[in-house]
């Protein structure tokens, strides 16, 4: 769920990337961290009828490498670069979490039971599906051509630079897929799902959607002072993250309207600034 949440991410990042606008595309990853740590993260623990579990192993350790993964490309690109070398480091880091990920057999033969089973899908509706993952890609390749064409547009009419689109219009954009999927397994009482997909999301962009550019577009960022404020809520937010979690092995109500205050902060403070 969290890579096909993360398609519109690659689509619209490597697109600017290609345009030659990258600060639209590192706003969109870094911005897109942040809202998932923070206001998808809160919206979640709200929906909620009780606090999102993570007493897993497996929750648990990831916990760690997501605050990690999210502290990463700012590092990366402290010195305005992000270089070929910098994209095979994020590459590497997504090869070792999905390498410890998949590596317990365990994780994988739990079994299930109760539940009536599913009469496989006929060749035919398979091929259907295809189809329609076909389609749906096609027209993020087309959307995604529009959308970095009206980053330059609300930059201009806006009169803000680039990496603010980037964070604020495009990356809350592109988290709709995630906060739309945190909604309605909230509903239905499936909160292990959420944070999976979250801490998910955070990692394929941060790591995979970003290391994928800097190998093939790498890029210069003359001014990152645009991104100064969002760094420093992004490490907030990450600290906080894997404190709740390491601790007391959920998210709590009160602990999501802490991180909803942290985004609404984060607003208030990048609006004055600018």
């Amino acid at each position: 769920m969290a890579f096909a949440a993360s398609l519109p991410n690659l689509f619209v990042d490597v697109n600017a990337a290609m345009n030659g606008m990258p600060e639209v595309a590192f706003g969109d990853i870094v911005g897109g961290n942040l809202l998932d740590l923070t206001l998808v993260m809160a919206v979640a623990v709200l929906f909620s009828a009780k606090s999102l579990p993570a007493e897993s192993e497996m929750a648990q350790k990831s916990a760690i490498f997501t605050t990690v993964i999210a502290v990463l490309p700012i590092l990366l690109v402290w010195d305005g670069h992000l270089n070929r070398a910098d994209g095979v480091i994020l590459l590497v880091a997504f090869a070792l979490y999905t390498w410890w990920l998949f590596a317990k057999e365990d994780r994988f033969k739990k079994v299930y039971r109760g539940r009536p089973s599913k009469t496989p899908k006929s060749i035919f509706s398979f091929a259907i599906d295809i189809a329609k993952i076909i389609i749906f890609i096609a027209l993020l390749l087309v959307a995604s051509h529009f959308i970095v064409g009206s980053a330059q547009t609300f930059s201009e009419k806006l009169n803000i630079p680039l990496s603010l689109v980037g964070i604020f219009i495009i990356g809350l954009g592109n988290v709709f897929p995630e906060a739309y999927f945190a909604i309605i397994s909230a509903r239905r009482q499936e909160g292990w799902l959420i944070l999976g997909d979250l801490m998910g999301s955070v990692i394929v962009c941060a790591t995979l959607v970003l290391g994928i550019i800097a190998l093939f577009f790498p890029f210069r960022i003359d001014d990152l002072s645009p991104f100064l404020i969002t760094r420093i809520f992004t490490v907030i937010a990450a600290l906080l993250f894997v404190l709740f979690i390491r601790t007391g092995k959920k998210i709590t109500k009160n602990e999501g309207l802490l991180f909803l205050a942290i985004y609404i902060v984060f607003i208030m403070v990048q609006a004055f600034q600018n």
